[in-house]
C-alpha cells in the first residue's frame, strides 16, 4: 500500500495556533482521526489540508471535503461538517442515529464534554472520503 500524500497549507497550522487551548486539543483529535482513517482507506493516496471558509478542511480525489471547526458563537460545541447537499449526514443518522448530535444535514456536532466514538466517526470520515464511488449505494455502503 502506498503511503498517503498529505499537502497541507501553512495556513491550516494558524487556525490551530488561535484556538482557545482547552480547544485545541479537541481540534487536533478530529485531524488525527481524519488523517488515520485517509491513510488507512486504499482509494485514498493524496489527501490535501486547506482552508475553506476560514476552517481547516480535507479533500481527496473521490470524496467530498470534510471541515472541522469550533466556533465562538457556539463556545460549547464543535463540528466536523459535510456537504449539506450531499447524502452524507443522512445516511449517518441511518447507520448511527443517535451515537452522535447532529446540525441538520450539514455536520456531526461534539459537546465540550463529550467522548468522541472514534471507529463510527471514522466510518463517517471514510464515507466521506470516497463518497463519490459509493453514492449510488444504500447507505453509501456503510
Amino acid at each position: 500500500m502506498e503511503k498517503l500524500e498529505v499537502k497541507t497549507d501553512s495556513s491550516v497550522a494558524d487556525v490551530f495556533g488561535k484556538y482557545p487551548d482547552h480547544i485545541k486539543p479537541k481540534m487536533e483529535k478530529l485531524r488525527n482521526l481524519i488523517l488515520e482513517t485517509a491513510e488507512d482507506l486504499e482509494l485514498v493516496s493524496k489527501l490535501e489540508e486547506t482552508l475553506k471558509w476560514g476552517e481547516p478542511s480535507y479533500l481527496t480525489k473521490h470524496g467530498s471535503t470534510i471541515r472541522i471547526d469550533w466556533k465562538p458563537k457556539k463556545p460549547d460545541q464543535y463540528a466536523m461538517y459535510f456537504k449539506c447537499t450531499s447524502k452524507l449526514v443522512p445516511a449517518f443518522k441511518s447507520v448511527f442515529g443517535d451515537v452522535f448530535s447532529y446540525e441538520g444535514n450539514r455536520a456531526i456536532v461534539f459537546g465540550l464534554e463529550d467522548a468522541v466514538p472514534e471507529s463510527p466517526l471514522k466510518a463517517c470520515i471514510a464515507a466521506g472520503f470516497s463518497y463519490h464511488k459509493v453514492k449510488h449505494l444504500p447507505l453509501l455502503g456503510m
